[in-house]
Parts: structure tokens; C-alpha cells; sequence
């Protein structure tokens, strides 16, 4: 999903526009995570970025996207790009050391 959002329109108000904006978002990101997954992989992972346009956006983590909206929000933008790029994720396993580093600490 590459895509600019207007937030603007004469009838509707704007939380509502911003409401929907983070539930098209949660829509996409539920119907890739539902995509059968090819063999090998472990999970899908996503490759996010937001800004005020395409040319300022900076990479965020997917769970930080709901913030942003909300930032977009409270500063009264009418506009702003967000893009999610599904990728594919493979678990990384902990070696022996790490997990015996892990138990030392507590």
C-alpha cells in the first residue's frame, strides 16, 4: 500500500476521516497477514514509512502508525502518505550464549 490520504471533505469531520484512515490501515495489514505464507517463512513482516509527502517520509516501525495519525491529527494536516510494504520474516534464533547471558541477569 503506497498511498497519500486527503483529509478533507465538506460533510464529514475530520476524526472521522482520521478513524478511517487507521481502520484502511488495519484492513491492509489484516488481509496480508491472512495470505498463505510460502515455504520457509516464518511470519509477514512489513516495511513502513511515513511523512507529509512522498519525498519526506521516513521509515517507522508498523506499530508506530497509529501515532503518527493521531500526530497528524492534533497538527491539522489535510494531508499525508503512508506506505506499507510486506515483506517476508524469518525468525532469528538465539545462540546458547545469549540465552545463558539472559539468565545471568536476572
Amino acid at each position: 500500500m503506497k498511498k497519500t490520504f486527503n483529509i478533507t471533505h465538506p460533510k464529514i469531520k475530520l476524526a472521522r476521516l482520521f478513524e478511517g484512515v487507521k481502520h484502511d490501515v488495519k484492513k491492509y495489514v489484516k488481509r496480508e497477514r491472512n495470505k498463505q505464507l510460502p515455504a520457509g517463512v516464518d511470519f509477514w513482516d512489513f516495511d513502513c514509512k511515513y511523512g507529509i509527502t512522498e519525498a519526506e517520509s521516513e521509515v517507522v516501525h508498523l506499530t508506530a502508525i497509529n501515532k503518527h495519525i493521531d500526530e497528524a491529527e492534533k497538527l491539522g494536516l489535510t494531508s499525508f502518505y503512508i506506505e506499507i510494504i510486506v515483506k517476508e520474516g524469518f525468525r532469528s534464533v538465539k545462540s546458547i550464549e545469549e540465552d545463558d547471558e539472559d539468565f545471568d541477569e536476572e
